[in-house]
C-alpha cells in the first residue's frame, strides 16, 4: 500500500509525495526530521528473497559510493510485514530525457560536458574492487541540478562484475536504444557496456533521437543511423566517437571508460576539467521534477517552447511483431522487478496529441509619440511587468519576440511571447518602424524608421535605440546620414553596432558604430555592395552578405579585416546569415534568380565553408510543409527558430521551429504582415 503524505516512516522520514509507484512499490519525497533536510525514499514491497536481495545489493552499492557525480545513500532499513526502505539524496532538478525534450538536441559543448561529467562517475564505478557496472544508463538516469552538477542515478539493475560471470544477482533488465546487446543475454556483461549506454545517450543528446535497438542491429534487423545524417552540425571526429562507443561488438568499442573520456574532450576540443568540477546550464527553476518519457523514435515533433507546459510522450519504435512484443514483455517484467516508478510513470502517462493551433489575443494599441531626428527623448508607452508570462526555459530569456506588423498603421514594432499570445503594439511612428534587433542583454530594441515595408535599401532611414522598460527612443549618435542606415546588428558584448550603410558611394556598405566612444569605422572595402551584417556569438566574426552577380555569405573579423567567402551556391541567392549559438555552422534563406520560387532555409558548416554543394536544407525535406523560410532568429538556447513564412504565397505569419526544423508552429494568424521576428536573450 502506497504511503500517504505526512505518514511518518521509521518515526524520522516524513512522507512529502510520491514521486513513482508501481507493483512493487514506490519512489517518495521526504523530509528527514533529524536533519531537516529533503530525501527520496525507494520503497521495495515485494519480499520474495531474490527481488530483497536484489535491492539490498542495491543498498550496498550505493552505500559504499563518494562522488560528486553520484548520489550518496544514508539509511536502509527494514519495516516486518510492509517493505525494504533505501534512504538516500534527493537531487533536485530535471533528467537529461526531460532536457532534450525540453529543448530538442543539445549544444555540441553542452551535451559533450554532460557526457564526460557522467565519465568520471562511471570510472569511479569502475575502478572499484569488485567493478561496479551501472548497466542502466541512459537519459532519464542523468539528473542535472539546479546548480548545474550532473548526477548518475537509479542503480537498480547495477552489479559488481567477477570475470567469467554473467550476471550474480539475477537481475537482467534492457532499455532498447540504450543497452547493449550483450545485456540481452548474448554474453557477459562488463565495463564496455556501461560505454554503449552512454554512447547513445550522448547521440541521444545531440540527434533528439533514440538509436536503433542493439539487438536488432546484431542481428541485423536494423543498422545505426550515421549520428550526421540526423545532425549534420556534428563534428566528424565526435560522430566516429560515438559511433565506436556504440559498436555491436564489445571489443569493437573502447576498451575503458577513461580511453572514452578522452576521445569526447579531443574531439569536442574542450579543455580538460578535474572529475567533479563540470557545471553545466541548470534547469528553469520551475522545471517538472516528474519526467516525461521519450518517444523512442524521432524526439520531434515536441512541442514549442511554452510557459507552464508540461510533456509526456510515449512511442516504441518496433522492430518486427515478434521481436517488439518478446522485447517489450521482458522489459516491462525487469523494470516492474527492479524500477517500478519508471513503469508505472511510463503506463500513466498520457497520449500525446498534435498542438492546436494557437489563438493569437486581440492586439492592443500603444500611442507612441513620433521620435524627431534628433537626440531629444520622447516618451513611448511600455510594457506592463505584470503581463509578461513566466519566462519560459530556453536557457535564457523570458519567452518573448519582437516582430514588425502592418496590422495598424503602417509597419510598426510589436511583442508577444512564443505561443503567440500578448501580441502588443509598441511603437506607433508616423514613418513606420522595422528591423527589431535586441541588445544582448534584453533591455533595448535597436530599429529604424522611416520603413513602409521590407526592402532592399531603406533610403532616408536611421536607426533608434528603444529603452523598452523606460519607454524612451534615443536615435543612434552617428553622424547624421540622409542616405540611410539600416540593418542593424549588436555586438554580443553590446558595445557596439554593425550596420548596412548608403552614406558612402550611396552603395550599401557595412559600418561599426561604438556605442562607448562613439566612434564610426567603416569595415567592408570600398566599390563593393555588402549588407546584412550578423555577429558570432563570441563577438569575433561578422557574417554578412556580398553582392558578387548574386548574393553570397561572406565572413569578416570583427575589426573588417581578413573577409573571407562562405557560401559559394551556384545560380542561388544566399541572404539573412545567422550563427549557431555554438559558432559551428550558419542558416540563410536561398532563392533563385526567379523570386517567384520558394525561398527555403539553408545551413553550412563552418568546416564547408568556401565549399560549393555541401549547404543542407532545414528541415532535411523541403516539401515537409513547413513553407517558405525567412529571416529566421536562434532562441537563445540556440534550439528553436522563429521565423518569417508564408505558405502558399500569402499571408505573411511568424512561425517557431525546432533549429533541425522539427514541428514548425504557427504564432500569428492576423490577415497583415508578420515579419523579422527576434527573440529576447
Amino acid at each position: 500500500m502506497t504511503l500517504a503524505p505526512n505518514t511518518l516512516l521509521n518515526q524520522r522520514y516524513r512522507i512529502l509525495s510520491v514521486l513513482g509507484q508501481g507493483g512493487m512499490g514506490a519512489v517518495y519525497h521526504a523530509s528527514d526530521e533529524n536533519l531537516n533536510v529533503s530525501v527520496a525514499v525507494k520503497e521495495n514491497q515485494f519480499l520474495s528473497d531474490e527481488y530483497s536481495r536484489q535491492f539490498q545489493v542495491e543498498a550496498n552499492i550505493l552505500a559504499s559510493l563518494r562522488h560528486p557525480n553520484l548520489p550518496r545513500v544514508s539509511d536502509y532499513f527494514v519495516v516486518p510485514g510492509q517493505g525494504q526502505y533505501l534512504i538516500m539524496e534527493f537531487i533536485e532538478g530535471e533528467d537529461l530525457r526531460q532536457r532534450i525534450e525540453r529543448r530538442g538536441a543539445l549544444p555540441v559543448q553542452e551535451a559533450v560536458m554532460i557526457c564526460v561529467a557522467i565519465c568520471d562517475g562511471i570510472s569511479y564505478l569502475h575502478g572499484r574492487t569488485p567493478p561496479i557496472i551501472h548497466r542502466d544508463i541512459k537519459p532519464g538516469n542523468i539528473k542535472i541540478t539546479p546548480e548545474g552538477q550532473v548526477i548518475l542515478v537509479d542503480f537498480g539493475l547495477a552489479k559488481f562484475y567477477n570475470e567469467g560471470q554473467a550476471t550474480i544477482t539475477g537481475a537482467r533488465a534492457m532499455t532498447p536504444g540504450y543497452s547493449p546487446s550483450e545485456q540481452y543475454g548474448t554474453a557477459p556483461t562488463d565495463e564496455r557496456s556501461d560505454i554503449y549506454s552512454l554512447g547513445a545517450t550522448l547521440y541521444a543528446a545531440l540527434t533528439a533521437t533514440i538509436p536503433e535497438d542493439a539487438l536488432a542491429r546484431a542481428t541485423r534487423k536494423a543498422k545505426l543511423t550515421p549520428v550526421r545524417q540526423l545532425a549534420p552540425r556534428i563534428d566528424r571526429r565526435l560522430a566516429s566517437c560515438i559511433e565506436k562507443a556504440m559498436a555491436v561488438e564489445a571489443d569493437d568499442r573502447y576498451q575503458t571508460i577513461e580511453d572514452f573520456r578522452a576521445a569526447l574532450i579531443d574531439a569536442a576540443t574542450l579543455e580538460d576539467q578535474p572529475p567533479g568540477s563540470i557545471i553545466v546550464t541548470p534547469p528553469p527553476v520551475d522545471s517538472n521534477p516528474s519526467a516525461p518519457i521519450l518517444r523512442s523514435d524521432l524526439l520531434s515533433p515536441i512541442s514549442p517552447p511554452t510557459s507552464r507546459r508540461r510533456r509526456r510522450r510515449i512511442f516504441w519504435k518496433r522492430y518486427g511483431v515478434m521481436m517488439g512484443i518478446m522485447g517489450l514483455l521482458v522489459v516491462m517484467a525487469g523494470m516492474l522487478i527492479f524500477n517500478p516508478g519508471l513503469v508505472m510513470a511510463w503506463l500513466s502517462a498520457p497520449t500525446p496529441t498534435l498542438s492546436p493551433l494557437i489563438q493569437t489575443t486581440t492586439p492592443t494599441t500603444a500611442s507612441t509619440p513620433v521620435p524627431n531626428h534628433t537626440p531629444t527623448r520622447t516618451p513611448t508607452a511600455t510594457l506592463t511587468p505584470t503581463e509578461v508570462r513566466t519566462p519560459v526555459p530556453l536557457g535564457g530569456g523570458t519567452g518573448l519576440l519582437a516582430f514588425v506588423s502592418n496590422r495598424a498603421n503602417g509597419y510598426q514594432i510589436w511583442m508577444m511571447t512564443v505561443d503567440g499570445s500578448d501580441q502588443t503594439q509598441i511603437t506607433n511612428l508616423p514613418d513606420g518602424a522595422c528591423q527589431p534587433v535586441w541588445s544582448p542583454d534584453g533591455t533595448k530594441l535597436a530599429f529604424i524608421s522611416p520603413c513602409s515595408g521590407r526592402q532592399t535599401q531603406y533610403p532616408n532611414a536611421r536607426i533608434y535605440v528603444l529603452n523598452v522598460a523606460a519607454g524612451v527612443i534615443d536615435p543612434l549618435p552617428v553622424p547624421i546620414n540622409a542616405a540611410g542606415d539600416y540593418d542593424p546588428a549588436w555586438s554580443p558584448d553590446g558595445t557596439k553596432i554593425a550596420f548596412t550603410s548608403l552614406r558612402d558611394e550611396l552603395k550599401p556598405a557595412i559600418f561599426l558604430f561604438d556605442l562607448v566612444s562613439e566612434k564610426l569605422t567603416r569595415l567592408t572595402e570600398p566599390g563593393q555592395i555588402e549588407r546584412q551584417p550578423a555577429w558570432s556569438a563570441d563577438g569575433e566574426k561578422i557574417a554578412y552578405v556580398r553582392e558578387v552577380g548574386l548574393y553570397q555569405i561572406w565572413l569578416m573579423d570583427a575589426d573588417g579585416s581578413n573577409p573571407e567567402r562562405f557560401t559559394i551556391s551556384g545560380t542561388l541567392n544566399d541572404i539573412y546569415p545567422a550563427w549557431a549559438r555554438d559558432g559551428s555552422y550558419i542558416i540563410f534563406s536561398q532563392y533563385p534568380n526567379n523570386e517567384s520560387v520558394p525561398i527555403y532555409l539553408r545551413g553550412l558548416r563552418m568546416d564547408d565553408k568556401n565549399t560549393q554543394g555541401r549547404e543542407y536544407y532545414i528541415p532535411a525535406k523541403p516539401e515537409s510543409g513547413v513553407g517558405y523560410v525567412m529571416r529566421a532568429d536562434f532562441s537563445p538556447d540556440g534550439t528553436w527558430l522563429a521565423f518569417e513564412s508564408w505558405p502558399g504565397g500569402k499571408n505573411y505569419d511568424i512561425y517557431l521551429m525546432t533549429a533541425s526544423g522539427a514541428n514548425a508552429t504557427r504564432l500569428t494568424t492576423d490577415e497583415a504582415i508578420d515579419i523579422s521576428p527576434v527573440w529576447q536573450p
